[in-house]
């Protein structure tokens, strides 16, 4: 007797909380096997392709593609196991369907690995969930079982008091109890009307506008109400909204933060990378793998974090404390077309150069493909940006938080510069340091910097100093 049981969206780890959904793997009446990959959903952090912990017939499906669901929010609904009567698994009756559902699942768990979602744990132990209804399920041309999606996705009419409110996210339920509006006279322009944060929002606008919101003299209402200002409307003539929400919102989180906290300050310097160019040419005309100047640079800023680790740290507000770590961590920015992500290498302070220039290039292909995982955007300790592939000399970084410091390097080309007394044209680049200055004062901040543009002018410096 089949049973139906609903798969929610597992916990990804990382203090995450809600994922988008990019795309959809399996339809409505596939089936699927224990741990085969279900829908692929974009985090905070990266990529990542859900399995599912069971195996039957897909019933139902929640949410469209682009939407973006709280962690334990349902993702879709899977019939396991054949009825007695020889039918496939979700073409169960009515009474079959309803009382298969107060049983465990027959099958042992997957084991699969996402963070609390572990399958493989006692049926005692595992929560039993009691999906919404579904109509009963037809047999397509193909032969695969296809059911209707659940009655409770229906779309419903305006102004229905009956029923669940077809809302998922927390976030906007609050927002819509802070603002007085009723969430059941609302009809949501999401899949199966579901409410979405932007529907609340264009109901508060339209509010404001009529002079009849909900919320009190002391509450924050709309944009308008808080700056004084009358933003122009989502629709409006050459105005477009675009959500931060994703890689893109987590980095506008981060940078709204470090600039928040940190009290930074910025130093820099020009420097003739023209005997470091030497170098690399050298080094790759020996044959072997090939050198990247950023590997280079990487492998100068670790010896100059070994001499002044101050650097090499971030601060504990709570505990009023600067903790130096004894590893160098090394983030990079990396440009994706999901926005900027900082993957991290990992000591990077026992890589030679050959070691560096592979790991650049996996981390960097995978920031890609968005491939990278959660714990490869993590944990760095000090973050070298190379904005000169943008064709940029020069950009004021901000700093990576909680790190203390980021070193910022810009295209190297052709200037003059005064070379042992005379006027050449040499190649020259633009480092820049922006540091917390509650880790350390100017002089260790010039220190490092001073350190890295000689390692730069004279890579033989490194050399002495390894």
């Amino acid at each position: 007797m089949a049973q139906v049981l609903e798969f929610k969206l597992p916990d990804l780890g990382e203090g995450l909380t809600e994922a988008e959904i990019v795309r959809w793997l399996v339809e409505v009446g596939d089936v699927v096997a224990v741990d085969q990959p279900v829908v692929e959903v974009e985090t905070a952090k990266a990529m990542v392709d859900v399995p599912c912990p069971y195996g039957g017939v897909v019933t139902a499906r929640f949410g469209a593609e682009g939407t973006e669901l709280p962690v334990g929010a349902p993702l879709l609904t899977v019939a396991v196991g054949e009825p007695a009567d020889g039918r496939p698994a979700g073409d169960a009756g009515p009474a079959e369907s309803e009382g298969a559902r107060g049983r465990a699942p027959a099958t042992e768990g997957s084991g699969n690995v996402l963070v609390g979602y572990g399958t493989a744990e006692a049926p005692a132990r595992r929560r039993r969930v009691r999906p919404a209804e579904t109509t009963p399920a037809t047999p397509t041309a193909n032969g695969r079982v296809r059911t209707a999606e659940p009655v409770a996705a229906q779309a419903r009419t305006p102004g229905a008091v009956e029923g669940p409110v077809p809302v998922i996210s927390p976030l906007v339920r609050r927002l819509a109890r802070q603002n007085g509006l009723d969430l059941r006279e609302m009809t949501g322009s999401g899949p199966e009307g579901l409410i979405l944060r932007a529907d609340v929002e264009y109901a508060l606008r339209a509010a404001a506008a009529q002079g009849r919101t909900g919320a009190t003299a002391d509450e924050p209402r709309t944009r308008a109400d808080r700056t004084g200002a009358t933003a122009p409307a989502a629709g409006a003539s050459g105005v477009t909204r675009v959500p931060l929400k994703g890689i893109r919102g987590t980095v506008a989180d981060k940078l709204s933060r470090s600039r928040t906290e940190i009290p930074d300050a910025t130093c820099w310097v020009d420097a003739d990378a023209t005997e470091l160019m030497r170098t690399r040419a050298a080094m790759n005309a020996a044959g072997g793998p090939k050198i990247s100047v950023i590997a280079l640079l990487a492998r100068i800023c670790t010896a100059a974090l070994a001499r002044f680790p101050e650097l090499n740290s971030s601060v504990d507000t709570e505990a009023r404390e600067i903790v130096r770590y004894g590893e160098v961590h090394l983030g990079f920015a990396a440009q994706t077309d999901r926005g900027l992500v900082v993957p991290v290498v990992r000591d990077a302070h026992t890589r030679d150069a050959e070691s560096l220039t592979a790991e650049f290039a996996r981390l960097t292909g995978a920031a890609r493909s968005g491939a990278l995982t959660p714990a490869e955007l993590t944990g760095g300790t000090f973050t070298l940006n190379n904005y000169g592939v943008f064709g940029v000399d020069g950009s004021t970084p901000i700093i990576n938080h909680p790190e203390a410091a980021m070193l910022g390097v810009g295209r190297i080309v052709p200037k003059p510069w005064v070379h042992e007394g005379e006027l050449a044209v040499r190649q020259v680049v633009q480092l820049a340091l922006t540091f917390d200055h509650r880790v350390c004062d100017g002089g260790t901040a010039g220190g490092f910097l001073r350190y890295v543009a000689d390692c730069v002018e004279q890579p033989a410096v490194l050399l002495r100093t390894l």
